[in-house]
């Protein structure tokens, strides 16, 4: 039998069927725990969807049902951002599990998870919008501080905080790439993951040329990676190669136990005169920020020798002679802010000999570190710095600064650090415009107008004479010297820039997220992230007070370092 309803309850009706729907709606997805997804490995790599800002999910790796690494993985339920890859090639034949601790019912996460040799979206790799061309970043992923810079078997390895799996910091691994040149690099893939100690933070290498260790063999020495282990507690672990391709941690880890919660950033190299190694280490002391001197035969057993107050994090210890004198050698100490000091070094203590001194002059650049093992006949001391180069919308974010040589000069205020562009780089030139030597007056034509170039060198040597501002223009990156005042401003970022004999000596890179300015004979280093317009090509300069004698004044259009 029908029953009639009245239009008023069909409303009311309505609505509450409405209501529930939009209730059922509203309520968050049910979770399904452990979810699991087996593959038989038989190509390179698993690639996972992911998307940026979503509820981070952990993700454990076993093979043949044991544990390898877990990772804490914003994947993507529906349509990703991008894809992460995973480098599975190690298992090949074998059964790789991906374990999920919760997942959305309807989640298609697992499901689209793709088995290939091939690394999904990658067909515009190095050519994305924002990838720099000539300053190194990881394929996919988050990277930050420089690690375990060191020069084996005939290239320079660089290793470096990573994130396979996230735009953002998380999931510590050691990235790894290498170079024959300095310029050109082809990243290897991680060398380092999380384990039962914790996520692999920041460290250095040497090669153990008399293996010390016992790590090496008849013929190879090793190439020992130092890093910090940072769980609860806080350690400092090794691991060891005698190929630069796979790595072995140490089954003795950790090699020093904590000091203090949270000590990290190991930086060891061999002192000849004691033959023995030393670690420079951050440690925080009764609130005191601290450099710790330790000292080992062997890599494996650490012992304190001293310490010094005032440091954070990331330190470097080196010697360099003053202006070349090797019979005034001096060490310098640096910090992860590239603050640093000069003074002595008796294999136990370091003792000061200037104030802390800023290092460089502009921003987003930190915890630098200098090569280990360059060859005696190259002589160079090389560093490299994190460039904090944001890539919105990009699969990878942030960078590294251009290899520098470092060097130490005298100044009327004492030995000084000067950031010189490592010579390497000029291989990158492919056309140059010279227009010096020239005296350039405010009323000049402007002798740049007509440059148009994405990838820029710029390097100018004048005398200022009467002119009371000299001004580049670099892609809309601005650079101007006030005479006056000695000071340079990049991008309205000021800094000292004293006059070197009477002249200023610049260098100016530009690339597609950064700008790096090199000023007084290499005194004043300012590095600056700087995203320049993709259709600003221009290049200019401005002239005023008086006139200019540029007895240098020329531009490189540089090409992509990337093959």
């Amino acid at each position: 039998m029908n029953k009639w309803i009245s239009p008023f309850s069909a409303v009311f009706l309505a609505l509450h069927v409405l209501a529930l729907c939009q209730g059922a709606e509203n309520e968050p997805p049910q979770l399904v725990p452990k979810v699991k997804r087996e593959f038989k490995i038989q190509k390179h790599y698993l690639n996972l969807p992911i998307k940026n800002g979503a509820p981070k999910r952990k993700v454990t790796t076993l093979v043949d049902g044991r544990v390898l690494v877990s990772n804490d993985i914003e994947l993507a339920d529906a349509k990703p951002d991008w894809w992460a890859f995973m480098d599975v090639s190690a298992w090949r034949g074998q059964t790789l599990t991906l374990e999920v601790d919760t997942l959305p019912a309807d989640t298609t996460a697992l499901s689209s998870v793709e088995q290939s040799d091939s690394i999904t979206g990658a067909e515009d790799l190095y050519r994305e919008p924002l990838r720099g061309q000539f300053h190194f970043s990881s394929r996919r992923g988050w990277n930050n501080d420089p690690n375990g810079l060191v020069f084996f078997r005939g290239e320079y390895h660089l290793f470096y905080q990573h994130n396979p799996y996230g735009w953002a910091w998380g999931n510590m691994h050691w990235g790894h790439a290498v170079s024959a040149d300095l310029v050109h690099w082809r990243e290897i893939g991680d060398a380092l993951a999380p384990d039962e100690l914790g996520p692999m933070f920041s460290g250095s290498a040497v090669v153990d040329w008399q293996n010390t260790s016992g790590l090496g063999l008849p013929g190879q020495p090793a190439q020992v990676l130092i890093y910090a282990a940072a769980g609860n507690p806080a350690v400092q672990a090794i691991a060891s190669s005698t190929d630069g391709r796979h790595y072995t941690k140490f089954t003795g880890n950790p090699v020093l136990r904590q000091i203090t919660p949270g000590n990290r950033d190991p930086k060891v190299l061999w002192y000849e005169p004691a033959r023995k190694w030393v670690m420079v280490l951050y440690v925080e002391l009764k609130g005191t920020n601290t450099f710790h001197f330790l000292s080992s035969p062997d890599l494996k057993e650490w012992t304190v020798m001293s310490h010094v107050e005032g440091f954070f994090e990331c330190p470097d210890l080196f010697e360099l002679p003053v202006d070349g004198d090797v019979n005034n050698e001096k060490w310098v100490l640096t910090a992860g802010s590239s603050e640093y000091t000069v003074g002595r070094f008796d294999g136990t203590t370091f003792t000061p000999e200037t104030a802390k001194l800023p290092g460089h002059r502009g921003s987003g650049f930190y915890a630098a570190q200098t090569f280990s093992d360059i060859p005696a006949k190259d002589g160079r001391r090389i560093q490299i710095g994190w460039l904090q180069t944001a890539t919105p919308g990009m699969p990878f974010n942030q960078s590294m600064s251009i290899p520098m040589e470092l060097k130490l000069t005298g100044t009327p205020e004492g030995p000084r650090l000067t950031w010189t562009p490592v010579k390497e780089l000029q291989s990158l030139r492919v056309r140059s415009w010279n227009f010096g030597p020239a005296d350039i007056a405010p009323q000049s034509a402007d002798p740049l107008a007509a440059v148009q170039a994405e990838l820029v060198e710029l390097r100018a040597e004048f005398e200022p004479g009467d002119a009371s501002e000299v001004a580049f223009n670099v892609r809309g990156g601005t650079i101007v010297y006030d005479a006056k005042k000695q000071e340079i401003s990049v991008n309205n970022h000021l800094a000292p820039a004293p006059l070197r004999g009477g002249k200023q000596r610049w260098c100016i890179y530009c690339d597609r997220t950064a700008l790096e300015v090199f000023a007084g004979d290499g005194v004043t280093y300012v590095p600056m992230p700087f995203t320049p317009k993709a259709d600003n090509l221009a290049l200019g300069l401005h002239i005023k007070g008086g006139g200019v004698k540029f007895t240098v004044l020329e531009v490189h259009e540089l090409k992509s370092a990337w093959r």
